[in-house]
């Protein structure tokens, strides 16, 4: 029976793990799992296979580098596996790519035995986390102001002046981003970054820029929802 929990390369220059400390680290990488993903979940948008995903992922981490035991070999072969897992995936928010990272450290340093370090860095990091979450660190005071303006024109227009008047008198910045031909090149689309001067005026500023454009469409969103997280 206990040949089943024993390789079948090892030999007397291998160091081989007992059932039983392999199921202590297992089960601790479970505990820290569910705590990170818990921690997680607190005052953010998630889903599910995220936090599944985040929960077993200590416990993967650790059983891995428990298999590797100092073979410099299977070191390398590991880490070339895990490289691939990168091309493999869809690019994630940066909230996201911090949880991932906290899962897999917590699982190296149970990989290695540091039961105890291991709960203390989750601890420890993870109430950080949280504490920053529930004050809004890092969030932009004003943030209503900076807005990311879609304007849709005809072909025949010029874009470039034709909203000078109206931006100065509503934002205090503003720049062009982008530039799109649409509806078989007869409408441009029109992507500009403003900073708005007092955002209750929002509405005013939108009815000043559709007799510019012709009432076409016009949208305002938040700056952030158009860019990348990171």
């Amino acid at each position: 029976m206990n040949n089943l929990f024993e390789g079948m390369f090892d030999n007397n220059f291998t160091d081989t793990i007992s059932v039983s400390t392999f199921m202590i680290c297992l089960c601790c990488a479970l505990v820290i799992g569910f705590l990170l993903a818990w921690m997680s979940t607190y005052h953010t948008r998630y889903t599910k296979s995220f936090v599944i995903t985040l929960a077993i992922l200590p416990a993967v981490v650790c059983v891995v580098i428990m298999m590797v035991n100092g073979n410099v070999g299977t070191g390398v072969a590991v880490a070339g596996a895990f490289s691939l897992i990168r091309f493999r995936s869809v690019p994630g928010t940066a909230r996201e790519i911090g949880s991932i990272f906290m899962a897999m450290g917590a699982g190296l340093l149970l990989g290695m035995g540091y039961i105890g370090l291991a709960f203390l860095f989750v601890i420890a990091v993870g109430a950080l986390k949280m504490l920053y979450e529930h004050l809004d660190f890092g969030v932009k005071k004003n943030g209503t102001k900076y807005k990311s303006v879609h304007i849709t024109v005809p072909e025949d227009l010029d874009y470039c002046a034709a909203f000078e008047e109206v931006f100065s008198e509503y934002t205090s910045a503003w720049e062009l981003i982008q530039v799109k031909t649409t509806n078989m090149g007869s409408l441009f689309r029109l992507v500009y970054h403003v900073t708005l001067k007092n955002p209750e005026q929002e509405k005013a500023f939108i009815d000043k820029l559709r007799t510019r454009n012709g009432n076409l469409e016009i949208v305002i969103s938040r700056q952030e929802s158009e860019g990348l997280e990171l």
